[in-house]
């Protein structure tokens, strides 16, 4: 189950590879807040991308994450000067290694996840900002609510 899920976040974060238009480009940057690492996004639609992360957390002794998300933006809600801001929200999926459980052992936690922020992409600048809030589930090996966010930037190529 475990490789399983794995697998799926790989391939849910390569999957974007296959679809990116020509008119997106790749971006890689840094999210910082709870876990604090790497993210990249890879647009696949004017309105569609895939994210994905590699992040380490330093709660209840630390663990190293991955993971992966599909995000729908709407770019209707807001109105700026320059640039182009939007809501964007989308399911996803998390492997934690290393998580400490009650005992103080550590494991490897799957979680789904679901992720609500606000990106900014300047005009002039390939840079975008953004925050994000993410509500999860562990599915494996038990059950438990957690929450996760970040504010961070990705710079595109």
């Amino acid at each position: 189950m475990k490789k399983a899920a794995l697998a799926l976040v790989l391939l849910g974060a390569l999957a974007g590879l296959t679809f990116a238009e020509s008119n997106h480009n790749f971006g890689l940057g840094i999210m910082l807040g709870e876990p604090t690492g790497l993210s990249a996004k890879l647009w696949s639609s004017q309105t569609m991308a895939w994210d994905a992360g590699a992040a380490w957390s330093f709660v209840n002794g630390g663990y190293f994450q991955i993971h992966s998300d599909l995000l729908f933006h709407n770019f209707k809600l807001f109105e700026v000067e320059t640039g182009r801001m939007s809501l964007f929200y989308g399911p996803g999926a998390r492997v934690k290694f290393g998580a400490r459980d009650e005992f103080g052992d550590g494991g490897t936690v799957v979680s789904i996840r679901g992720v609500v922020g606000l990106a900014y992409e300047f005009q002039e600048t390939p840079l975008e900002l953004f925050i994000e809030v993410v509500p999860m589930l562990d599915i494996v090996p038990s059950t438990a609510a957690n929450m996760a966010g970040a504010i961070g930037f990705r710079y595109y190529f």
